[in-house]
């Protein structure tokens, strides 16, 4: 097998050119054995492995720096560059990630894992060099839809006239995550189309090829005459008007036409965009067929691709099934994703309502403050994007939504522990970063019932904006159906009959036998950890002490008279927040029960992410990192309430 002999670029470089077709098959096998047992981003992998073969052949990472956008296209890269071994550990616990990481290889320069950041990294990596007197080369290859970020636009335009030794490769396979949209994809379609001058382009390449001796000065004179060919037969394109010199399009699956044109780009003394069209999913006729499925999967069947699916409905599908009928009755509702109309639930939306459906690309701050002008101009806009990537646009939400009071409604999913994904993708920043902002509204659902109730009033009855959090997860069957009525503020309280009533009515007989008088225990949790905190509190209760809990349906606006009432009640009030706890509620909330002279002397425990990055794993493996699984929950429980003297 000739990938088991790759331990390096060095070794690739030694290969034959006969054998390249092999080893793109034999790495195309590997991503599609390893991604099917452990789940992963196939699609995107697949359409790059001949272009990261061409580019460690040509260049000498890591003296040369290879920096993937995003990342998530990297498998192929990993498989070259020395960790073939350990690849059947991706994106497990304590096993190498799903995107670059700068602690598994020098080779991978950033930990990446949000779009259209590679170029701005890239061009102050370069400077960096250039200051310090190197002059090796830094590829960027952005795609997957990241050229519709905002970022990549201010990268282009300070490294046109800056960065001779950038090379900007852009993968052009018409997909971000849901197809691409807008008009930037159009434009690469344009320049994809372009046959005519690539066909004269290639005719003086092969001429120039045949030259035994060039010095530079005649390679700028040919650069300088291709140019001027493209003002006769093409208007000049985007990235020429920004000071790169274009190359392409180019074959993404043709490793000698790339690796070609991959080193007489190398000698090139300016910065340069080549552009690249792949096919996302190649290889695998499933995620060929159906590369928006197949670009984050979890485990499936390689055979013929079939997935594995939750046992029970998700938070996803519940919303996407309640966005739909509340639609269906309200003309003003419209939806709003970042290219994600699958993750977050909204395709079903897209279907039902085409023209009240947004994909923006991968363009969160735009996506927000878009949706500012839809309510301003007398529409109920709902944004669904995902708790990591709303981070990016935290300053439209401040400026352009909750100072100007506009009512939108914001929807995060996958909040909390995230599962494989690592460090880039967990959901448990939001509750800090938007709890300090004025006017907005944070709720956090616990069940189907409760997003439910909890949409449909923000939806119709809430004003100013309103965000809503949810996690990765199957919606919890065993829990009460609430009234629909909304209290402002205010959270749900399940007694111990609620969620255990066969313990509970055990317990309460043995309490009462005894004539007890056991410590009263209150849980007190955010809505996407509810499934967790149940666990907990059985287990609480089988150990003979009572427990309660209430679920914090409002994380803001927060009724403390209200919580202080109930909380009174308990001799130990425990907070579990899914959340970091610096900033988050449960410390808040900590700090008003003892400031108030009803509830001083109630004896607290806070349950929370830590101050430090999270890394891979399942989402039990998650929670049991940052202190938050059932049992660890239960034990230190225990444990506190037998060493406290009440």
């Amino acid at each position: 097998m000739l990938l088991q002999s790759i331990h390096s670029p060095e070794d690739l470089k030694k290969l034959p050119e006969k054998k390249l077709k092999i080893l793109a098959q034999e790495i195309r096998n590997k991503i599609i054995e390893v991604v099917g047992h452990n789940g992963g981003h196939l699609a995107s992998n697949l359409g790059v492995v001949e272009l990261t073969i061409a580019l460690h052949r040509i260049f000498n990472s890591p003296q040369d720096a290879i920096i993937w956008d995003v990342s998530h296209q990297s498998y192929p890269h990993k498989l070259l560059t020395g960790r073939y071994d350990i690849f059947p550990t991706l994106r497990t616990k304590n096993g190498i990630s799903g995107f670059t990481r700068i602690s598994e290889s020098p080779h991978d320069y950033f930990d990446a894992g949000h779009a259209s950041s590679s170029i701005s990294s890239a061009l102050g990596l370069l400077a960096s060099w250039k200051l310090q007197g190197r002059d090796d080369k830094v590829v960027a290859i952005i795609g997957d839809g990241a050229l519709t970020g905002g970022m990549a636009y201010e990268g282009l335009n300070h490294a046109g006239q800056l960065a001779e030794n950038l090379i900007v490769i852009v993968n052009d396979n018409q997909m971000s995550i849901s197809p691409n949209t807008g008009s930037i994809s159009r434009y690469l379609s344009h320049l994809t189309m372009s046959v005519y001058y690539q066909t004269i382009r290639y005719k003086i390449d092969r001429f120039v090829d045949k030259i035994p001796y060039f010095n530079r000065f005649v390679g700028k004179l040919i650069f300088r005459m291709k140019r001027g060919l493209k003002g006769l037969l093409l208007t000049n394109n985007l990235f020429v008007d920004l000071g790169f010199e274009y190359v392409g399009p180019l074959n993404g699956h043709d490793i000698e036409q790339m690796e070609r044109t991959l080193l007489r780009v190398k000698k090139i003394r300016k910065p340069v965009v080549i552009h690249v069209v792949t096919k996302k999913g190649k290889g695998f006729s499933p995620a060929e067929n159906d590369p928006a499925s197949f670009h984050g999967v979890g485990a499936f069947n390689i055979t013929d691709g079939v997935m594995e699916k939750f046992d029970t409905l998700s938070f996803t599908e519940a919303f996407s099934r309640k966005i739909v009928a509340l639609a269906e009755k309200d003309e003003k509702i419209v939806t709003i994703t970042a290219a994600m109309s699958k993750g977050t639930g909204l395709d079903s939306f897209s279907r039902h309502f085409k023209s009240r459906f947004f994909d923006v690309g991968i363009a969160e701050e735009h996506a927000v403050t878009f949706a500012g002008g839809l309510a301003a101009g007398g529409l109920i806009p709902v944004v669904a994007i995902y708790s990591t990537f709303i981070q990016r646009s935290i300053d439209q939400i401040i400026e352009d939504i909750a100072l100007q009071g506009r009512h939108v409604v914001f929807v995060f999913d996958r909040c909390g522990a995230v599962p494989s994904d690592g460090e880039t993708h967990q959901g448990i920043f939001d509750i800090s970063l938007l709890r300090p902002v004025p006017n907005i509204t944070i709720l956090s659902v616990s069940s189907e019932n409760d997003l439910g109730i909890c949409l449909d009033w923000a939806v119709h009855s809430a004003k100013g904006p309103v965000a809503i959090r949810w996690p990765k997860l199957s919606c919890p069957s065993e829990i009460p159906i609430f009234s629909k009525d909304i209290h402002v503020g205010r959270g749900l309280l399940l007694r111990s009959d609620d969620f255990a009533p066969a313990v509970s009515a055990t317990l309460s007989y043995e309490l009462e036998k005894k004539k007890s008088s056991v410590k009263k225990v209150l849980f007190v949790c955010t809505g996407s950890i509810y499934s967790e905190v149940r666990t907990a509190a059985r287990s609480i209760l089988l150990k003979g002490i009572p427990a309660d809990i209430f679920i914090l349906r409002f994380i803001k606006p927060f009724d403390e008279s209200y919580f202080i009432s109930i909380a009174r009640q308990y001799d130990f009030v425990v907070f579990v927040e899914d959340g970091v706890r610096i900033g988050g509620i449960s410390d808040y909330l900590d700090v008003v029960l003892h400031k108030n002279s009803y509830t001083s002397s109630v004896k607290t425990r806070i349950f929370a992410f830590p101050d430090h990055f999270t890394t891979n794993g399942s989402r039990s493996q998650i929670l049991e990192e940052a202190g938050l699984d059932p049992e660890c929950i239960a034990k230190s429980l225990i444990s506190d309430i037998g060493k406290l003297k009440w």
